[in-house]
Parts: C-alpha cells; sequence; structure tokens
C-alpha cells in the first residue's frame, strides 16, 4: 500500500492556510517551509509555519484530512484530528482512525487554527 506525504502549514504571520511544496533544515536547525500562495513560492521559518501532516484518509466528502483539522462525527461530537506518538497513528478525541472506519464517517468543518471557536463547545 503506497502512502502519499505532504504538508499544509498555517502561516502565523499572514493567518493563512498554504500548500508545502517543500521543508529543509538549515545548520542552525531552522526549518524553511516553501509554500504554493498560487503566483510565487512563499518561504515560511520555524514558528511562523505551523506544519500539519496529511493522513492520508478522506472524509465523508472527499476532502482530505490532515491532523490539526477539526472534525464532525455522525453523532454531531466535535474533534480535532492529532497524533499519538505512543501507538504511531492518526486520531480523533479517543479513537484512531483503524477503529473509526478510516475517516469515511467524519466531516471535515475547519481547522485548529483558523476555526478554533469551533473546539469551545464541543459536544
Amino acid at each position: 500500500m503506497k502512502r502519499e506525504i505532504k504538508f499544509r502549514a498555517y502561516s502565523s504571520h499572514n493567518h493563512k492556510m498554504y500548500p508545502v511544496s517543500n521543508i529543509e533544515w538549515d545548520i542552525d536547525d531552522h526549518i524553511w517551509v516553501t509554500a504554493d500562495d498560487g503566483k510565487n513560492g512563499i518561504e515560511l521559518i520555524d514558528e511562523e509555519a505551523h506544519l500539519m501532516p496529511y493522513t492520508g484518509l478522506h472524509d465523508k466528502n472527499g476532502r482530505e484530512i490532515y491532523e490539526g483539522d477539526i472534525v464532525k462525527n455522525e453523532y454531531g461530537k466535535v474533534m480535532d484530528v492529532n497524533y499519538d506518538p505512543r501507538s504511531a497513528a492518526f486520531g480523533v478525541g479517543d479513537y484512531y482512525f483503524g477503529t473509526i472506519g478510516s475517516g469515511k464517517i467524519l466531516e471535515v468543518i475547519g481547522n485548529i487554527f483558523e476555526n478554533p471557536e469551533l473546539l469551545e463547545g464541543k459536544q
């Protein structure tokens, strides 16, 4: 099974989400992210670029699911997508994608950077 590896980045400077085309580390251990703004590549550095890996899954509407997305399940429960290094798996709440139908019952409704208010009233 081939897994597509890709990222998106939220720029805290521009307050905008970008698809990532390249990630590099310099000699001082700074992360440089080249993102696509639709015109030219832009460079983001360290704390300005919040990287979010693609989970390899799609929601019930076919939208790609990334770490940091906010999703709603079929019962209306709102949760954020996170990575658990102990199990090396992406999940929402107490569930890992392997146990919740690979994302098919979820709907992406936002993300933690652009829509944090969606998590304030979690059901």
